[in-house]
């Protein structure tokens, strides 16, 4: 061998080792993806639309009007910057830029898709979204922080509000109802966060939550019923459980000629009667000025006149006010509550009236819990990503220093099949609830069989 040879003429060298493959320590240049170039060329032609177009006169025409322009515009400008599109690429480079112009960008996508119930924006690189109870990563991308925090900026402005480092977080809503969370620097570590809870079009009624398996049809009688009947419920459960959904979907059964007024955080409740006064709490402004809390508004509230009185959430001194709403006249309020089961409700309320600074004994707030809440309904995500109604409880009164409850219908877990959906079904306890004497009063009939256990009633399932 002619390599061998050459060492064996060379004595006095030492005997070299085996030479492995050369490596070439040389840095990689890697390929952009054509999505990335994409992405880029979105962005450029975007900055140089803005200097060219007069932005006063989008507000006066259509997307289809402002599309047609574009894309005249973004014709010439592609040939200027000799970018080489097909009519594919061009068409969907001009929504793009529509998006960017008139709505949140990348995110317009995921806010038309009607099986996106969540969309999480964790940093600008990163973008995850719930379909069907499942969460899943998303090909979705900002071009850089800057884009998400213009994007953040755009949708805090548009309901009056700022974010910035004098003010990190907020909450607010799309027109559309969606409820937006965001959180930026500094106390976001890595970047801007920004969480979006969207909320259905199309309201959804009680008939729809036993289409989806929400709950049986049985207990479905039973929650009309309830409401008609103005008994005072308390809707419990976890994040993401549907307690708003829930909400909604009962309010639908109230009458049209009671006047009713909702108080939330950010306006979410969809109720479809004419006779409904929506009112929405503020948050301090820079000075540290001008809050108006929820117990404000419940306050205020009971000067309206209302039938009803329906709280989104309670979460600190308000719920004292709302019990004492319950316990003065404004029977069938409803409110949500977020804890693991009734009971544990129940006990979160009575913390909460703790919280509003009234001095009262532990006794006494539960003989208020238990005289103004009649029904708790507990709803839970299962580990498969479906919602359920899993118990609803009537409050029977107090014994001793305890409010009693005792469970109409409980959801039963009996595993889970082979493709990880859990197994199970929510039944009767075969008690009978004593709200059916006031609903038997005001004319409301249900089917005794409903509370059954071994009895389903024909046609309902």
């Amino acid at each position: 061998m002619i390599w061998s040879t050459r060492r064996q003429a060379e004595p006095a060298a030492p005997a070299a080792a085996p030479t492995l493959p050369a490596v070439d320590t040389r840095p990689k240049v890697v390929e952009p993806d054509r999505n990335d170039k994409l992405t880029e060329m979105k962005v450029e032609l975007h900055q140089k639309l803005i200097e060219r177009i007069n932005l006063a006169a989008l507000e006066t025409m259509t997307r289809e009007q402002v599309g047609r322009e574009i894309g005249d515009l973004v014709v010439e400008m592609l040939k200027e910057v000799n970018h080489a599109l097909n009519l594919a690429e061009r068409k969907q480079l001009v929504e793009d830029i529509l998006d960017e112009l008139l709505g949140l960008g990348p995110l317009e996508p995921l806010l038309k898709d009607p099986s996106v119930t969540d969309i999480m924006v964790n940093t600008a690189s990163i973008v995850f979204v719930e379909r069907r109870g499942k969460i899943e990563e998303t090909r979705t991308r900002f071009a850089d922080e800057r884009h998400l925090m213009r994007i953040i900026g755009k949708i805090v402005s548009g309901v009056g509000r700022r974010i910035d480092e004098s003010s990190p977080m907020v909450d607010a809503r799309l027109p559309d109802g969606s409820r937006i969370n965001a959180i930026v620097p500094p106390l976001a570590v890595d970047g801007a966060i920004l969480s979006i809870r969207k909320f259905s079009k199309t309201p959804i009624d009680m008939d729809k939550l036993v289409t989806y398996g929400s709950m049986p049809p049985e207990a479905a009688m039973v929650l009309r019923g309830i409401v008609q009947a103005r008994r005072n419920v308390l809707i419990s459960g976890g994040t993401g459980s549907g307690k708003t959904t829930m909400l909604n979907a009962m309010s639908a059964s109230i009458d049209g000629s009671e006047r009713i007024v909702t108080i939330e955080d950010s306006a979410e409740l969809q109720l479809q009667q004419r006779h409904v006064v929506r009112l929405e709490t503020r948050p301090a402004n820079v000075e540290g000025r001008g809050e108006i809390t929820q117990r404000d508004l419940v306050k205020n509230a009971l000067r309206m006149r209302p039938d009803r009185v329906i709280l989104g959430e309670i979460r600190s001194g308000e719920a004292f006010d709302m019990l004492q709403a319950m316990n003065t006249g404004h029977d069938g309020s409803m409110t949500t509550v977020h804890a693991n089961t009734a009971r544990d409700a129940l006990s979160r309320v009575e913390q909460m009236i703790g919280m509003s600074g009234i001095d009262i004994s532990p006794r006494s707030a539960r003989e208020q819990i238990a005289s103004a809440i009649h029904v708790v309904l507990q709803l839970e995500r299962l580990s498969d990503g479906r919602r359920r109604l899993t118990s609803l409880a009537e409050v029977t009164g107090m014994e001793g220093d305890t409010v009693l409850m005792q469970e109409i219908f409980r959801f039963e877990r009996r595993g889970i099949d082979a493709n990880r959906m859990v197994i199970g079904e929510m039944k009767p306890t075969g008690i009978r609830p004593k709200f059916m004497e006031v609903l038997s009063a005001r004319g409301i009939d249900l089917d005794p069989r409903i509370f059954d256990p071994y009895r389903r009633i024909e046609g309902a399932a």
